[in-house]
């Protein structure tokens, strides 16, 4: 992991990197020691070079003289946080076979960046993009690792240590749920994950377990079919951050998917690409990971976080297509497809959380359906809801992000379709059409008090095949920064 340090002498640094728009911050660097006069004159008339002819100028420019390296970054006067961490994305990629970077960090001119927010974009974009997994690797050579190990900022204008504090804890949520993510199934059982999530107490959450006991206590019994294949038990984690004291209820309840392997039971995936369904836990990672965030940022609300933690195998003993099972809410299912399981996990989660913690609104997460991969591709997250005011807050939580969602509508002519003969409604429809909205239709048959509701449909997006200036590849971490962008607006309110 990259360290970000503040206010620290370049004198060390192998890379100076130069954030400025005018020759006047050059001249500053070059004053303040952080580039030779005699580079930055190279680095200067690369520029002038660059920039003839060119209607867009390059965002990054790198000189190596053979001892040292400098690179010049054009930020945009209209640039959002966003953009400025794809920049140090990319900066990190094309820096980090160096030691270390100094980066100069100055206000914009016709901007609203001032130093401490320009060096926060840029400190998070570097965090994301020097991610890696290499927990297992025991051949690979040290030389193979990223040189670059310190980033040192060097402002002319103060920074703001608090606003970094909450950047770096947000960095740091984005990690924990790719961690989490990349974990295979054999190391991340429903007991393991619930017995991590437990560890997070110390940050002042309160967790709650559920084992398979209490779970069939209680009623969960869409949940308990999912998990009754497998030889690893079920688990429900509850956490509660409570930020806002002088307040009594929940502004806001996180729900997350958590199958941390999916084999699709009875009816059986097929084996090409199923090594990646230990991925299916991704919707409960970006809830945990979130309620880790909200804690370690102090964000003045209170929020709740449920998890269902399942294992979906065939034997035996799993649910066979065509089981009728009564859920925590009273209503019947057929269960046609058993593959069509996290539906079934999320629906008694959704129920327990709404009657049990009466929040103001619910939010869910889920690689749930690969009808939203065909709709959306790798580029946004299906959002479904029964709430217009909801749905436009987390569509803006979205954009500010760079987590961005995409709307599907919600109406009879979808619900009729999981109507069933055999009980109160099926778990998938007759056909494939529509298979996204089908399964969003089904959830919400499971939130009787009907309080404002969204299901993110992450799928598509919790992984990914190539890295990106921000995501490595594997596990991408997808809606930890959009449910903290989220929660900040609320706390705004």
């Amino acid at each position: 992991m990259t360290e970000i340090t503040f206010n620290q002498s370049p004198a060390d640094a192998a890379v100076k990197v130069l954030i400025a728009t005018k020759e006047e911050a050059l001249n500053y660097g070059v004053a303040g020691g952080i580039v030779s006069r005699a580079l930055f004159n190279q680095l200067k008339a690369l520029a002038e070079r660059e920039d003839e002819g060119r209607p867009a100028p390059k965002e990054i420019l790198i000189l190596d003289n053979g001892k040292d390296t400098v690179a010049l970054l054009r930020v945009p006067n209209t640039a959002n946080d966003v953009d400025v961490q794809v920049i140090a994305g990319k900066l990190y990629h094309l820096i980090k076979g160096h030691k270390s970077a100094a980066v100069f960090v100055r206000r914009l001119p016709r901007s609203d960046f001032d130093a401490a927010r320009l060096a926060c974009a840029f400190g998070f974009g570097i965090e994301l993009a020097s991610y890696s997994f290499d927990k297992y690797l025991t051949t690979k050579k040290p030389h193979e690792y990223p040189k670059l190990e310190t980033v040192n900022f060097v402002a002319k204008d103060k920074l703001d240590k608090k606003v970094y504090e909450r950047s770096a804890a947000l960095a740091n949520a984005v990690r924990y749920a790719r961690d989490l993510t990349n974990e295979p199934s054999n190391e991340l059982t429903p007991e393991i994950y619930a017995k991590d999530i437990k560890r997070l107490e110390h940050l002042d959450l309160k967790v709650t377990l559920m084992d398979k006991a209490e779970l069939k206590k209680k009623g969960f019994n869409m949940l308990l079919s999912v998990a009754q294949g497998s030889c690893n038990d079920p688990y429900v984690a509850v956490l509660e951050y409570c930020g806002n004291k002088k307040k009594k209820g929940y502004d806001v309840a996180l729900v997350g998917k958590g199958v941390t392997f999916d084999s699709g039971g009875i009816s059986l995936k097929p084996a090409a690409g199923m090594w990646d369904m230990k991925q299916d836990m991704a919707g409960s990672a970006v809830v945990v990971a979130s309620l880790k965030a909200a804690a370690q940022q102090k964000l003045n609300l209170n929020v709740v976080g449920v998890v269902g933690l399942v294992e979906n195998m065939p034997s035996g003993s799993a649910t066979r297509p065509g089981d009728i099972v009564t859920s925590l809410s009273g209503k019947t299912v057929e269960i046609l497809n058993t593959d069509a399981e996290g539906r079934l996990v999320l629906g008694d989660c959704l129920t327990y959380v709404e009657k049990e913690y009466k929040p103001e609104r619910i939010v869910d997460l889920a690689t749930l359906t690969g009808a939203i991969v065909v709709a959306l591709g790798n580029e946004m997250a299906g959002l479904f809801s029964n709430d217009d005011f909801l749905s436009e807050l987390l569509s803006i939580s979205g954009e500010q992000s760079g987590e961005e969602l995409w709307r599907f509508p919600l109406t009879d002519a979808y619900r009729k379709l999981i109507k069933s003969d055999m009980a109160d409604v099926k778990n998938i429809s007759d056909g494939r059409a529509a298979g996204s909205i089908t399964a969003a239709c089904f959830l919400e048959e499971f939130l009787p008090g009907k309080t404002p509701w969204a299901h993110l449909d992450i799928a598509g997006m919790d992984m990914f095949g190539k890295p990106r200036p921000l995501y490595p590849k594997g596990a991408s971490g997808f809606g930890v920064r959009l449910i903290n962008r989220f929660l900040r607006n609320l706390e705004q309110k």
